[in-house]
């Protein structure tokens, strides 16, 4: 692309070439961007199937229920239930006061909450507040019969 450089001062003129010539067009700038946004997409779904990994491996290394509820929510409630879980034990255990038995009283209600939708509703929950959650829980989140999940 051509860039009338007369406006410019003289002495102004080759450091903004110099500057110029780093820079993509306006149309490569557009093409760059609109490219970019397949390597979010990639990104995001390698981020979502490591974060998707990490929740499998966790729930299986603790003896997690398996979720219930619609096929496409399965996976996002088992990430939020990770996210939440590992959340809860950093403020509660690792930061706060906790010990082992008031962790193993909340991980026990935590296994009766099986409905995903429950686990991505408290997605932005913090994990101090959890137990308070927990005890909230309707038994329709707790794994009972429910042909509405």
């Amino acid at each position: 692309m051509d860039h009338d450089l007369s406006s410019r001062p003289a002495d102004k003129r080759a450091g903004f070439a110099r500057w110029l010539a780093s820079k993509d067009c306006t149309d490569c700038w557009k093409a760059a961007r609109d490219g970019n946004t397949e390597s979010k997409e990639e990104w995001l779904a390698a981020k979502r199937a490591e974060e998707q990994e990490a929740a499998v491996a966790w729930a299986e290394q603790f003896d997690m229920p398996q979720l219930e509820g619609p096929e496409k929510a399965l996976d996002w409630g088992g990430r939020g239930r990770h996210q939440l879980m590992t959340a809860a034990h950093t403020a509660l255990v690792v930061e706060g006061s906790w010990d082992e038995a008031d962790w193993a009283e909340l991980e026990e209600k935590a296994r009766s909450i099986t409905r995903a939708g429950w686990w991505i509703d408290q997605r932005d929950a913090e994990g101090t507040d959890l137990l308070e959650l927990l005890d909230a829980a309707s038994e329709a989140d707790r794994g009972t019969e429910n042909p509405f999940r």
